[in-house]
């Protein structure tokens, strides 16, 4: 009976980290472009206009992304080495003050320091809860556990669609940081308060460095290759479609006000929360974690072409005889892809599987970094790709990139029988 509470406990602290998955993650696409809700128009602190989410994509919006990816090795080595309570209580406090530093930033050196600051300080905010329940529970259970986990911390993204370009709008682009902030300290409390003090399991006392190349090496291990492959597209897709080009396309492309595109965003974003668990659900129903992982991939990457053809003059809108399609038809694909492409928290739950208890912290975060990593790289060259050919190709590479992630990930994980 002891025992049960205990895990109880363990499982049900959780949730402050993951509630903080959605102050850091869920305010990733405000942090990383503004012009997501707003393209063209948001002052920055350098003095200068957005002019397109295109531009942009390729100059220095990439600080936080390529931060928060670089810092999955450190943060992963420090968890096992040190245990979940010190590391997240740490990060959280980076966080506060990176989002204090971007608010309070007045031209491109102070805004870079606090881009730099919040992708050091997030980079942990999803491994703490992930690393806490794959060294609490099984790897059939982590699977759905992983899924609630990324669900709760994709709350937050709602506060980047509508709500926020409202508060853009009526207060200004610092006022978003603010609130990240604040909502940073409600967490680091909740985390204070509920968490308790445990060392680290199965601490490795091995030098740090040593530690952080462990984390690299299992990420290029040929157990985990096939993951690998496949993180660095998958959250990117959604990441950026989410964050950077959803709101270009709808306004741009289907002609939508930035009110009315952040609503359908926000339907996205609410398909991105309610999917992980979904996924979890199935997952655990059929058995089939490889096959669910790969199908849903490639339905995400048919849903993003079928969404580019419906631009203007693509076949779609040929074949129903419109100039473009409407955007109800866009608001049905986006949902769509948001629940297809939500089975990224199984990739969690197969490294789980393919790795031992000590070293389940390095191996999350390598793929974290590859996740991360991904996004990053996604968001620049989709940028490359909208300057030079428009946004639907990017949305056409998209879904080139998931159908190659997704082939590869097939090829190595085919002998792996311990994630059939």
């Amino acid at each position: 009976m002891i025992r049960g509470r205990r895990y109880q406990r363990r499982c049900g602290v959780q949730y402050p980290h993951a509630d903080f998955c959605s102050v850091g993650l869920g305010l990733r696409p405000y942090a990383i472009d503004p012009a997501a809700d707003d393209p063209g128009h948001q002052p920055r602190p350098d003095g200068r206009r957005f002019r397109d989410a295109a531009a942009d994509a390729r100059e220095s919006d990439l600080d936080l992304p390529f931060a928060f990816a670089a810092s999955q090795v450190p943060v992963g080595a420090a968890m096992d080495r040190f245990g979940v309570r010190p590391v997240s209580l740490s990060l959280l406090v980076g966080t506060i003050f990176g989002a204090v530093a971007s608010a309070f930033a007045t031209g491109p050196g102070s805004f870079l320091v606090g881009q730099l600051m919040l992708g050091i300080a997030t980079s942990g905010m999803l491994m703490c809860p992930m690393t806490l329940a794959a060294k609490q529970l099984s790897p059939m259970r982590f699977g759905l556990w992983s899924g609630a986990i990324l669900s709760i911390g994709n709350i937050g993204m709602l506060l980047s669609s509508s709500p926020l370009a409202f508060v853009v709008d009526r207060f200004g682009w610092r006022a978003g940081f603010w609130i990240s902030a604040v909502g940073g300290v409600a967490v680091l409390l909740a985390v204070f308060a509920l968490v308790p003090k445990q060392p680290a399991e199965h601490k490795d006392d091995s030098s740090p460095l040593s530690q952080m190349m462990e984390v690299l090496r299992l990420g290029l291990s040929r157990p985990l290759r096939g993951l690998v492959a496949l993180s660095l597209v998958s959250l990117a897709a959604s990441l950026v479609l989410r964050g950077l080009w959803g709101g270009p396309w709808l306004m741009e492309v289907k002609g939508l006000t930035r009110i009315e595109a952040g609503n359908q965003l926000g339907l996205f974003t609410l398909a991105l929360i309610v999917g992980p668990v979904c996924i979890g659900m199935v997952d655990r129903r059929l058995g089939h974690r490889r096959t669910v992982v790969a199908a849903t991939h490639f339905a995400s990457a048919l849903l993003l072409l079928l969404l580019a053809l419906g631009a203007p003059g693509y076949p779609v809108s040929g074949l129903f005889g419109v100039a473009v399609m409407p955007p109800q038809y866009d608001l049905v694909l986006f949902v769509l892809i948001g629940l297809a492409v939500s089975a990224q928290p199984l990739l969690y739950g197969m490294t789980r599987q393919l790795v031992d208890a000590q070293s389940a912290g390095k191996a999350l975060s390598a793929i974290n970094l590859s996740f991360f990593l991904g996004a990053a790289l996604m968001q620049s060259i989709t940028g490359a790709v909208a300057a030079l050919y428009g946004l639907p190709a990017v949305m056409m590479f998209m879904a080139a990139a998931l159908l190659a992630g997704t082939v590869v990930f097939l090829i190595y994980t085919f002998r792996a029988a311990a994630i059939k």
